[in-house]
């Protein structure tokens, strides 16, 4: 109250200067804000972009392993046919050399007891005409065995083919089972990225919010202060008794 007018008005433009230097000094800041801003949305398009071609290729995976899984199963189900289907003709094959055996076995017996019989039996094998004589009964019965050997050599094999048929299966299927595992691992993770990318977007999205608020409440200051600076200006003419040379607007020269 003891300072002269003029000083009062003096420190009023400065403290008008000081506010306005302030208010371009927050309206950079806001600029550089923004341009950041932009520059993450864009970072965030291409992140976006880049996200929906993962799960593309992704998806893409998926139906190309589907259609092997598939392929696979088909296969697997063949070869456990086929496997059933040499089990089932090993089985009967083994019971047909079983009986073979036993027959041979009985005519072992038969002959170890006919032997005092042999001409009567040579008469009979002459009457019925299916063997000359006894050794070619033998020479029959060889090659019964080496039926048997042979069935037994295809029965071994097929096995083999079985066994190595199951082990390709299990080799597959842990291989598609890895390949599976990394490709949700990386889904998760870009997952967890894009969650982060929306965080930071929220954030800077309430930071935009804070500072339009910030800069309306400077507006409204400034233009209180212009109005008291315009009615201190208009008391002082009016008690100096000066014509007021100077527009309502112009604050400054006030």
């Amino acid at each position: 109250a003891a300072l002269p007018p003029s000083t009062r008005a003096l420190l009023k433009r400065r403290e008008v200067a000081e506010v306005e230097r302030e208010l371009q000094i927050q309206r950079q800041e806001f600029q550089q804000r923004m341009q950041r801003l932009a520059q993450r949305r864009q970072q965030l398009a291409r992140r976006q972009e880049q996200h929906r071609d993962a799960v593309l290729r992704f998806d893409s995976f998926l139906k190309a392993v589907a259609a092997r899984r598939e392929r696979a199963l088909r296969r697997a189900g063949e070869e456990r046919a086929r496997a059933a289907a040499e089990r089932e003709e090993s089985a009967r094959l083994q019971r047909e050399l079983e009986r073979l055996l036993r027959h041979r076995q009985r005519l072992a017996r038969r002959l170890r007891s006919l032997r005092p019989f042999g001409d009567y039996l040579r008469d009979v094998l002459a009457t019925v005409g299916q063997f000359q004589d006894v050794p070619a009964m033998l020479v029959y019965l060889g090659v019964l065995v080496e039926v048997r050997a042979a069935l037994a050599r295809e029965a071994e094999a097929g096995q083999e083919q079985l066994a190595q048929g199951r082990a390709e299966l299990q080799r597959y299927r842990q291989e598609t089972s890895t390949q599976l595992l990394g490709t949700r691992n990386e889904l998760a993770r870009l997952h967890t990225r894009l969650e982060a990318a929306r965080q930071d977007v929220l954030q800077w999205e309430s930071c935009w919010t804070h500072i339009q608020s910030r800069a309306t409440q400077k507006t409204l200051l400034l233009g209180q202060i212009k109005l008291a600076v315009l009615n201190l200006f208009q008391q002082t003419m009016a008690q100096l008794r000066i014509p007021m040379d100077r527009a309502q607007e112009d604050t400054k020269a006030q």
